[in-house]
């Protein structure tokens, strides 16, 4: 028995020979290398966790929304911030901004209005864009215009951009607005835009610078140039020198006509947040312009004008046919338009 336990023990010895002091070296080396491979990996998941952490943190802060306003609650919903896809607002991103509509007809001194507020650092009016017929087709065209120019997006020689506080348009009654009506209206009321309503007391002035400017549009008889308005004296001289005849026979039903449509127009609008001014008593009275800033919630601004007015004086000296036209007005509703006149202060 002994014998044969001294033969397995030999044979275990040369089947299992003891390694040598190298080998264990190697093994132990192999092992650590394993072991920091291992941590290396652990702490590279941890610090890039952290980088996903910091960088998902600096979105949240670039993301933040911008502090409310300290305004009245009912002026809450009329306050905006855009986001324009064009460019960045950069700074003036919290920057509330308005959104107002300047409702009016062609030859009501909408033009005039208009470089007064766009004189103003802080507005933005950026013309009659639904003179282009193509974009007042039908409801959704409105709207897609609309949001992109209350959005900061629609650009124009008036666009403040960045540090806009109120940004609008001049819309004339007949370019889709009364046939859209409802749709308008709505969209006012959900968007929070204000409606700036510009009209002409006087039926019969505005009525004598429609037919001055058709004429002009067809004779320009400056350069050859077609001018809706002027920037010089010698300019509005030169157009004043027409003066048109007026079909007296259709002059009543005109006049009603016109005073129709802007009954109906304050009606449509009546449920939007709306202020209405008349351009004589922006004229005689500029102070009428601050209550417009106020309504704007701008700060206030002397507002100027490089424009010129076309025809001044008395009405009499305007209208080729001024007899016939005196004869039909006399004793009616609108006997007033022949007397009436302003002077600014």
């Amino acid at each position: 028995m002994a014998d044969d336990l001294c033969s397995f023990k030999d044979i275990f010895l040369i089947k299992a020979p003891k390694k040598s002091p190298l080998v264990l070296r190697m093994i132990v080396l192999l092992f650590a290398m394993v072991c920091g491979v291992y941590i290396c990996s652990i702490c590279l998941k941890q610090v890039s966790n952290r980088t996903n952490v910091a960088g998902f943190l600096n979105v949240q802060v670039i993301q933040k929304p911008c502090p409310r306003p300290d305004v009245e609650p009912e002026e809450v919903p009329y306050v905006h911030y855009p986001k324009p896809v064009t460019y960045s607002r950069a700074e003036c991103a919290c920057n509330p901004v308005r959104y107002f509509a300047i409702l009016s007809m062609q030859r009501s001194g909408s033009g005039w209005f208009e470089t007064l507020l766009n004189n103003h650092t802080n507005i933005s009016s950026n013309g009659e864009i639904f003179s282009v017929k193509v974009r007042r087709s039908n409801a959704s065209t409105i709207v897609e215009t609309l949001d992109r120019l209350y959005n900061l997006d629609w650009f124009s020689s008036a666009s403040k951009n960045e540090c806009t506080a109120a940004v609008g348009l001049k819309w004339m009654l007949n370019q889709g607005l009364m046939q859209h009506h409802e749709e308008i209206v709505d969209y006012f009321k959900t968007r929070g835009v204000a409606a700036i309503f510009l009209f002409r007391r006087n039926l019969l002035r505005r009525m004598i610078s429609v037919l001055a400017n058709s004429y002009d549009r067809d004779a320009k008889p400056l350069n050859g140039t077609h001018k809706s308005h002027v920037h010089s004296p010698h300019e509005a001289e030169i157009l004043a020198k027409y003066k048109p005849t007026i079909n007296a026979t259709l002059l009543i039903p005109n006049l009603k006509q016109v005073e129709d449509t802007t009954t109906k127009a304050l009606e449509y609008f009546k449920s939007t947040r709306h202020i209405i001014l008349y351009y004589e008593d922006i004229v005689k009275n500029r102070t009428k312009l601050l209550d417009v800033q106020d309504f704007l919630k701008v700060p206030q601004r002397d507002l100027k004008s490089r424009q010129v007015k076309i025809h001044r004086g008395t009405l009499s000296n305007q209208i080729e046919n001024w007899g016939d036209v005196e004869k039909t007005l006399t004793g009616t509703q609108y006997e007033n338009f022949l007397h009436a006149d302003y002077r600014r202060r």
